[in-house]
């Protein structure tokens, strides 16, 4: 099982909220597969809109201290071995369930990260990403299921984690 941590990076922006939504929903049909345990929200800053929705979908609620880490400060509240790490408006394509389930279960230890693309980043950060493909990452992405314990260890990844490029992608809503 899996923990879906999404990062709200702008609470106090309405869309902001109205993305999360969407991606909840969108978590949905893996709680139903067995697939994703529980959500993580990570904000910089309280919102009562976040609280809301955390309280009615179930997600845990983290607010991160300043200049803090979110993908670190959410991995410390998820209850799961995997995190799937998003934003807002994140939606996983058809085919992610089990994308996510081969790759949890036949990762190896050595193995700490899967990528999905993400085709509607722009170009420079989808550039990055395919680099990182081949040297290895120093940080998760929205769109990497990580390893809780190497988040926990804390940023940058030392050494760098090697990538495994996963068979399927991220949407916008």
């Amino acid at each position: 099982m899996i923990t879906g941590l999404i990062h709200v990076a702008r609470p106090s922006d309405p869309a902001a909220v109205e993305c999360l939504a969407d991606t909840l929903s969108a978590l949905v049909a893996g709680v139903a597969a067995g697939l994703v345990g529980d959500a993580v929200i990570v904000t910089g800053a309280p919102c009562s809109a976040l609280e809301t929705m955390a309280e009615g979908s179930g997600a845990t609620l983290v607010v991160r201290p300043p200049g803090a880490d979110p993908w670190s400060t959410g991995a410390k509240a998820a209850r799961r071995e995997w995190l799937l790490c998003l934003e807002p408006g994140d939606i996983p394509a058809e085919g992610w369930i089990r994308a996510l389930d081969r790759f949890v279960g036949t990762a190896g230890p050595d193995m700490a990260l899967g990528r999905m693309r993400r085709g509607h980043a722009a170009l420079p950060v989808r550039i990055a990403a395919r680099g990182e493909s081949v040297i290895g990452t120093a940080r998760p992405r929205a769109g990497d299921v990580v390893r809780r314990d190497r988040l926990l260890t804390g940023l940058p990844f030392s050494p760098r984690l090697k990538v495994r490029m996963l068979s399927t992608r991220i949407e916008r809503a």
